[in-house]
């Protein structure tokens, strides 16, 4: 016989772990956006400091970071796609916008979205500290177990409460690099740094996040328990007559 001849072996079943750590990947992956929300997110900022790095022009700046983030919504629009974080993006980008314009400073165009973020920080640190953290609350509903992990599962909440401590100190420590500049730099500085610092902070917190839940417990699929309710109570008042 062969090499040719010779019966394949069958693949390893994926063990427990495996299938956790893949379904909490996978769930993450969806709940922060992707890759394309990701860039939608970062695009319109980066056009608006690249655009006031060339010609220090506020309004064509902000002109176009504002048409940029309207433009992603529609395209998703048409594409009948998910639009939450396209439209979360048109609201930072407005806001931004309007600061802006309102101060007459380029740097007005990032400091609502810089207060938001130092927010979020004391939020994660502050709410894994008194054990309500906020990442369980967040992602709950995208595991199917809602707030079950509060007072069923003390694993799961054990490692959101290090994911949401991991998240607030990543944010307040980019925070604490960009009022700095904020203050003391100019508006181009700032635009780069903070372009810079989009992405990588959000990377290794996701990473975290990931690494302590494919550890945890898995997930009380509290939807199928209700459902699994419902149809034991239908079962058992029979059918109509």
């Amino acid at each position: 016989m062969t090499s040719f001849d010779k019966p394949t072996p069958p693949e390893p079943a994926a063990t427990p772990s495996e299938d956790q750590s893949a379904v909490t990947q996978a769930a993450l992956f969806d709940a922060f956006g992707g890759i394309r929300g990701t860039v939608e997110t970062m695009l319109p900022g980066l056009l608006f400091v690249m655009i006031y790095t060339i010609n220090k022009d506020l309004k064509w700046s902000a002109f176009a970071a504002g048409a940029v983030a309207v433009l992603l919504v529609i395209v998703r629009l048409l594409r009948k796609d998910t639009v939450k974080h396209a439209f979360s993006g048109v609201f930072g980008v407005g806001v931004g916008v309007a600061f802006a314009l309102f101060t007459g400073s380029p740097k007005g165009f990032y400091l609502p979205g810089m207060i938001y973020g130092a927010g979020l920080g004391v939020a994660f640190t502050l709410s894994a500290l008194v054990g309500f953290p906020l990442l369980g609350v967040i992602l709950g509903p995208v595991f199917k177990e809602n707030l079950s992990w509060r007072t069923r599962n003390p694993g799961r909440k054990k490692a959101y409460t290090k994911a949401s401590l991991a998240w607030g100190l990543i944010f307040l420590a980019k925070y604490a690099i960009l009022f700095p500049l904020y203050w003391w730099g100019d508006a181009t500085q700032l635009g780069w740094v903070l372009i810079g610092l989009k992405l990588p902070p959000i990377v290794l917190a996701v990473y975290f996040t990931w690494v302590f839940l494919a550890k945890a417990p898995p997930p009380i699929d509290v939807i199928a328990e209700w459902e699994a309710k419902e149809a034991a109570e239908a079962a058992a008042k029979g059918p109509k007559a």
